[in-house]
């Protein structure tokens, strides 16, 4: 259900007062941003990768088929969550959707969010009369 437009007004001045009054506390709430989200996780899948070859090789001087196998696995997987992640990151001087993290949103941004959201809202309210109204 969507907000009506006195509805996202007191949640846009709560929102100005949230970041007036403690930025800092605002922006922890933000998040750290999806750049260093997906760097992270990067890392955490190079790291993973770098298990999984120590499983694989241990598994291999122990002559033991199943920790190789589980080492092979643990790869594969890191491997497929580096590349997805990879992907995903925005380019380097590419702001990402939800601006830099710490600083407040510009009036753009919070236009570009709610626009986001109008079109999210248009496909369900699209969706729903496509399949008879329920």
């Amino acid at each position: 259900m969507p907000l009506s437009e006195h509805e996202q007004r007191m949640l846009e001045q709560m929102e100005r007062a949230l970041y007036a009054e403690d930025p800092k506390f605002a922006s922890a709430l933000e998040g750290s941003g999806l750049r260093t989200y997906t760097r992270r996780r990067v890392y955490q899948a190079v790291a993973g990768f770098l298990v999984g070859i120590a499983l694989l090789m241990t598994g291999v001087a122990a002559k033991q088929v199943w920790l190789s196998v589980v080492g092979f696995l643990v790869m594969l997987g890191c491997a497929v969550l580096a590349v997805t992640g990879w992907r995903k990151a925005p380019k380097p001087g590419e702001q990402p959707a939800a601006g830099v993290a710490g600083a407040p949103p510009t009036r753009g941004q919070v236009r570009q969010k709610r626009s986001m959201m109008d079109r999210i809202e248009q496909r369900w309210q699209r969706r729903r009369d496509e399949q008879g109204g329920h």
